[in-house]
């Protein structure tokens, strides 16, 4: 009788019901893998970490009351072997060296064929990188050239709240709105945007919104 084969447990970690049905199924139609848990947010994961024992974990970045690099930061913290990786819709050339630094082994995005996802799980179930092709040569040109964090580039100095926010900023979206739409106070978002002018050195909120709206617009035009 052959060896029956032994499935790999995925935890899924993603604040939207579908997308973790949807990544339920595509995962269990895998003969080498099974879903064996999933959480909304970063409270309830620690705990279900410890009673199912996953084998890997996905999580998003953008959860329901907390942030999905701090997540793996808090994981890698208590299990320092357990293999992470990301996955979400956040532009992997903004967050995937972030992602790394944190902890995660790789990054892949919801945007990318169902092929792919399971690709990198499975890369990364064997401890290996999983970066999409594009962003790996970047990350190597960037080694090469021995690059260091630069004032005047955002994405190199701003936390990944910060960048979130500066981003909003540059889209045109008040202090307000953006407060609502990340479920923070006004207060909070006026800390974030003084932390910002000092990172970047910039004299007042105006030159602030200067920045952040070239920013967009040069991401945008490629």
């Amino acid at each position: 009788m052959a060896e029956e084969l032994i499935k790999k447990k995925v935890f899924i970690v993603d604040d939207h019901p579908i997308i973790r049905h949807g990544l339920t199924q595509l995962i269990n139609q895998e003969e080498d893998l099974i879903t064996c848990g999933e959480a909304e947010d970063g409270p309830q994961v620690m705990e279900a970490i410890e009673k199912l024992n996953p084998d890997i974990v996905l999580v998003d970045i953008s959860l329901m009351s907390s942030n999905g690099l701090d997540l793996v930061v808090e994981i890698r913290g208590k299990y320092a072997d357990l293999p992470l990786l990301m996955l979400t819709m956040h532009d992997e050339t903004l967050y995937a060296e972030r992602a790394l630094r944190a902890g995660a082994q790789g990054y892949v995005m919801k945007q990318d064929p169902p092929e792919k996802v399971i690709e990198a799980i499975r890369r990364v179930l064997k401890k290996e990188i999983y970066l999409s092709e594009s962003m790996t040569i970047k990350m190597l040109k960037k080694v090469a050239g021995g690059s260091v964090a630069r004032k005047d580039s955002p994405a190199e100095v701003l936390s990944s709240r910060e960048l979130e926010i500066f981003k909003l900023i540059g889209q045109g979206t008040g202090t307000r709105e953006i407060a609502k739409k990340l479920d923070v106070s006004v207060k909070t978002v006026d800390a974030h945007r003084a932390n910002m002018k000092k990172k970047l050195e910039l004299k007042s909120g105006t030159e602030l919104v200067q920045m952040a709206i070239k920013w967009v617009l040069t991401r945008e035009s490629g």
